[in-house]
């Protein structure tokens, strides 16, 4: 899919990349999402499908606190406070840890609620505010808001998809 350059192809981009993973995800058994099996985010390790939805719901949530922190006058600590740019293998694993207690179906359910609350974000702005500035560097508010959902989520399906038919999951 090519990279969204307006607010309809960002909304598009999003909804199309989310549906297909949660419809990849819904064909997971529940047994099966706490191995530690699949590909991690960091060179040599392992996963599991609850872990891939903590990250993905990390950062959609992480998201939504750089608006929150914009929005109140508040500085954003990109990517996440205490973190730089070339710590997000240890981000990841703070995504798992956050987010290890919460039940499969109910991260399921928190990731779509994020995902929601993004969307009714960018449906509030223009092709102006989301494309017409840098917002963070030399990103827009729209490009940076597709490196954390559509990008990951497509991402995240190949992953899933690859480790589905290595374990013989329809």
């Amino acid at each position: 899919m090519a990279v969204p350059t307006s607010k309809a192809e960002l909304l598009e981009a999003i909804e199309t990349s989310f549906a297909k993973l949660m419809q990849d995800l819904s064909t997971v058994p529940a047994s099966r999402t706490a191995e530690k099996t699949l590909e991690g985010h960091v060179r040599d390790t392992r996963i599991s499908v609850h872990d891939l939805v903590a990250y993905l719901t990390g950062w959609n949530e992480l998201v939504l606190k750089w608006h929150a922190r914009r929005d109140a006058g508040l500085p954003v600590y990109f990517p996440e406070t205490g973190y730089a740019w070339n710590q997000l293998g240890p981000l990841a694993q703070k995504f798992y840890a956050d987010y290890e207690d919460v039940p499969f179906d109910a991260l399921l359910r928190r990731f779509a609620d994020a995902k929601g609350r993004i969307v009714e974000r960018i449906e509030s702005q223009d092709d102006a505010a989301l494309y017409g500035e840098p917002w963070y560097g030399a990103y827009t508010m729209g490009r940076m808001i597709q490196f954390n959902t559509s990008s990951p989520y497509a991402n995240a399906r190949g992953r899933l998809r690859k480790w589905k038919k290595e374990n013989g999951i329809a």
